[in-house]
């Protein structure tokens, strides 16, 4: 059963951090339990998306009487299933023909190639051009906010199977956002002054050892742009490794840190990457948030909606309830967006509507912050609202909350009633028109 104690060191209680990869998940002593052909499926799909785990999520997360069933293996161990058989016997084929690293690369790559690695327009339309460049380290989709992505914190503690930023653990380069320097984007936030919120995100920006975690922040909380009112960090670190809050090496600088941004005035927002109950459960997890909220910093919670690890209102009603209770907000119910796995973890939208109904109706007001289920799309975040009836039949009913336009939020707009579409592009105007109003 998965443990309410944390990995330690018997000599100083220290956490120790250790992390497997594809190379050397063979090594996973609770992988002991399957056969050779379930290990020989997670090392076909590892060659394609990426997996990595750590030892805090093998041994506090996974219930594994449970596995491979359980929701915290599925969020974290790759799945046959999620490769189109096609792909899955071709780099099968090449794994017991003993083909080269080199050989097997390239044919993932052209798989890679066809699950939308990129998806709504983030390199064409995202990246914004500063004096003839486009900044691959920044991304502006909407009028208020820029998405900052610092090259060193372009990998996670461990790696969701789910993840829509998958590209950037996939040695793809040529896809991958990353900054170097930082300068250039600090001037471009200086000189857009309709920028009021700034999110540093990845990857994990968690993953940053204190040093180089707090030089973009001391670029930032120097730079000219008192603009900047809200300073957000996108991370899974609370879920997957909560002792950079707790441990006494460099836990303490961190939150001083924390304390720091919020003493400039500005908000600081820390955007909590939880999918599943468990992972609120451990005394670690408990104790970092709360740490967290003690330097002034408000922490907002989110997740996709995901078969086979949350599609259930009884999962989300629970989770949100400790998240209330721990102090968080609940913030989005995403739908997870159409790249990588999706066809295989991606629930119908009408089913994810239904399931954020059940959950709503089931908190109280301090978890009804929640907004969702919601499509980060290429026009924007679009949000089910319903299913619709009307004299002639059911239409399902949806609106903005946040657009490359301003002007569409909050508009609703109908499509026609698809009981199996999974994303935006499955749907057409309702009533007969032949496109919605924003395109």
């Amino acid at each position: 059963m998965a443990r309410d104690n944390p990995v330690v060191n018997n000599q100083n209680q220290t956490p120790i951090f250790q992390n497997y990869s594809l190379s050397n998940f063979h090594k996973i002593k609770q992988l002991q339990k399957f056969d050779k052909d379930f290990l020989f499926e997670i090392e076909v799909v590892g060659n394609v998306l990426p997996f990595k785990i750590n030892n805090y999520v093998l041994d506090n997360l996974i219930d594994w009487d449970k596995a491979p069933e359980d929701p915290i293996f599925a969020l974290t161990f790759p799945q046959k299933g999620m490769l189109e058989k096609e792909d899955f016997d071709t780099i099968a084929n090449a794994l017991k023909g003993k083909k080269s690293k080199k050989e097997i690369n390239l044919l993932a790559n052209q798989i890679r190639a066809r699950l939308n690695p990129q998806p709504a327009g983030q390199i064409e339309l995202n990246s914004p051009t500063f004096q003839g460049t486009k900044l691959l380290g920044l991304q502006r989709k909407y009028r208020e906010t820029a998405l900052f992505f610092p090259r060193q914190g372009q990998t996670c503690h461990a790696y969701c199977t789910f993840c829509f930023r998958w590209p950037q653990f996939a040695g793809l380069d040529e896809l991958k956002f990353a900054s170097k320097k930082f300068d250039d984007e600090i001037r471009f936030i200086e000189q857009n002054k309709n920028l009021t919120d700034i999110l540093i995100t990845g990857g994990d920006p968690m993953t940053m050892n204190y040093k180089v975690f707090s030089s973009y922040i001391e670029k930032l909380l120097k730079a000219d742009i008192r603009h900047i009112d809200i300073i957000r960090i996108g991370s899974k670190s609370l879920a997957y490794w909560p002792y950079k809050f707790t441990e006494k090496k460099e836990s303490g600088k961190f939150l001083k840190l924390f304390e720091k941004i919020v003493n400039s005035g500005r908000q600081l927002a820390f955007m909590a990457h939880f999918s599943h109950y468990r992972e609120l459960q451990t005394e670690v997890v408990k104790n970092a948030i709360s740490r967290i909220r003690s330097t002034g910093a408000i922490i907002r919670t989110q997740s996709p909606v995901i078969k086979r690890i949350n599609d259930d209102p009884k999962i989300w009603i629970k989770m949100l309830k400790e998240q209330a209770r721990l102090g968080c907000i609940p913030y989005y119910m995403f739908i997870a967006r159409n790249t990588g796995a999706y066809n295989y973890f991606n629930v119908p939208l009408v089913r994810a509507w239904e399931i954020f109904r059940d959950t709503y109706k089931s908190v109280s007001g301090t978890a009804r912050t929640m907004r969702g289920p919601v499509m980060s799309c290429l026009y924007g975040k679009i949000q089910m609202l319903g299913v619709a009836e009307t004299e002639k039949n059911n239409v399902l009913a949806l609106r903005f909350l946040q657009a490359r336009e301003p002007d569409w939020v909050q508009q609703p707009f109908f499509a026609e009633y698809k009981p199996d579409a999974m994303w935006f592009t499955e749907l057409k105007p309702a009533f007969g028109k032949e496109k919605f109003f924003f395109q």
